[in-house]
């Protein structure tokens, strides 16, 4: 820890007001980069997470150093990490096929609530590293993770067949296409028991364009409907 930041680690006012601008820098930050991809949790969200992270923990050093109340410093601190857990449930859903979307999001409103316990306790070193770390990791690493799997292609098929033994012939088409099933859902269409649907998630390692993957489905005997499942 940095010594001469040690006059802004007390529970007066120059202090408080560096925990609470910091706590909305580094809030700001994160929330900024969920933002500018459109996520429901954003610039503002992380913000208010970040702020009232940070003057919980400040309130309980108040509260016992100033105030001379017999509590635990860390126990408010630990209630955020719980209270913030319900609000990061809210920014993941589950779409209709089954994928599951805002898990980053919810782990980013998680981590901003950390960085603010981090503010508010004068921890101002870990704060930003944290911050400078969860930048790196949501923009660099993201990029980077893209150009290692730009070579393999995610397609979610919606398939209509009437044969039972049908889907044995799409899963054989699509190991034969190079497309490696990561999940498989299988309903029947309402008021037709002749009719079955299934949605498969395919991974295309050889880099297999859509179109010709739903063109090869559906040339298949007892393939009634082929097409895109939007997710």
């Amino acid at each position: 820890m940095l010594e001469c930041l040690n006059f802004l680690r007390q529970p007066d006012l120059p202090g408080m007001t560096v925990r609470v601008l910091l706590a909305l820098l580094c809030g700001g930050l994160i929330g900024i980069e969920r933002a500018g991809k459109r996520r429901p949790a954003g610039f503002r969200t992380h913000i208010l997470i970040c702020l009232g992270a940070a003057m919980t923990t400040a309130t309980s050093q108040y509260m016992y150093l100033v105030m001379h109340y017999p509590i635990s410093m860390s126990r408010m601190g630990a209630q955020v990490i719980a209270g913030v857990s319900f609000i990061g449930a809210g920014a993941i859903i589950m779409t209709k096929w089954q994928r599951v979307r805002g898990l980053t999001t919810a782990a980013g409103l998680w981590v901003a609530a950390i960085v603010g316990l981090c503010c508010g306790a004068g921890f101002y070193e870990g704060a930003a590293y944290t911050t400078f770390l969860v930048l790196v990791a949501e923009v660099f690493f993201s990029k980077l993770e893209f150009r290692l799997l730009r070579d393999i292609r995610e397609v979610n098929v919606y398939v209509e067949y009437t044969r039972t033994a049908c889907l044995e012939e799409i899963v054989t088409r699509c190991h034969w296409m190079g497309a490696k099933i990561v999940d498989l859902e299988v309903t029947r269409k309402n008021g037709q028991d002749s009719v079955s649907c299934a949605v498969l998630s395919l991974l295309s390692q050889q880099g297999m364009e859509k179109e010709e993957i739903l063109r090869e489905l559906s040339h298949l005997e007892g393939v009634q409907a082929v097409a895109e499942a939007q997710m």
